[in-house]
Parts: structure tokens; C-alpha cells; sequence
């Protein structure tokens, strides 16, 4: 199989409710891990908690630089995540729109 020159990487937060329980992940396949979320396969934290909202995505090119910025993410207060999320998304609307 020829390597691809660009692929696509993301680091996206879940949530049950505004202002809830946050899950921070980091997926090369978004379809793929929102559907194995929303049927509660996706892991058992979320599955347990019911989080199935994306209320924030960010794309990058390399793995390297996603698994970077979930690693930040994961490492600040709640505060900084929940004024992340608001900054683009007040409403704290669902995100996942299926790509494929």
C-alpha cells in the first residue's frame, strides 16, 4: 500500500451534558471512533458516563502532534478545557458530523 502524503488525526473532548464529564481522546479514524462511542464500545470510561457529545475537534496532519496536544489537554485544569470548549462552541453543541 503506497504512503499516503497527507492523513488526517484528531484530538476531540466528550461530554454527557454542558458542563459535564469531559473524556479527552485522539483518534486517525473520527467515524470509526465516534460510531464505536455513540454504541458505547468506544471505552468503558465513556460508556459509563454516557459521554457521546463532541464538543470539540481539532485536525492535525501528524500523530506525533496530535498525541502531543491530547497529552496538553489532558494535563490542564478543568477550568482552561471548559473555556476551550465555550471559546468555539457557547453552546456546547454536537460537533460530530459524520466525514465519509
Amino acid at each position: 500500500m503506497p504512503k499516503r502524503a497527507y492523513h488526517n488525526y484528531w484530538v476531540y473532548i466528550l461530554t454527557n451534558k454542558p458542563n459535564g464529564i469531559l473524556y479527552i481522546g485522539v483518534t486517525g479514524g473520527i467515524d470509526y471512533r465516534m460510531e464505536r462511542h455513540t454504541t458505547g464500545t468506544g471505552s468503558k470510561f465513556t460508556s459509563k458516563y454516557n459521554l457521546k457529545i463532541m464538543v470539540y475537534l481539532e485536525e492535525f496532519q501528524y500523530i506525533e502532534d496530535a498525541i502531543a496536544r491530547e497529552k496538553q489537554l489532558k494535563s490542564w485544569h478543568r477550568q482552561w478545557k471548559l473555556n476551550l470548549i465555550e471559546k468555539d462552541n457557547p453552546n456546547w453543541k454536537d460537533l460530530w458530523v459524520k466525514l465519509g
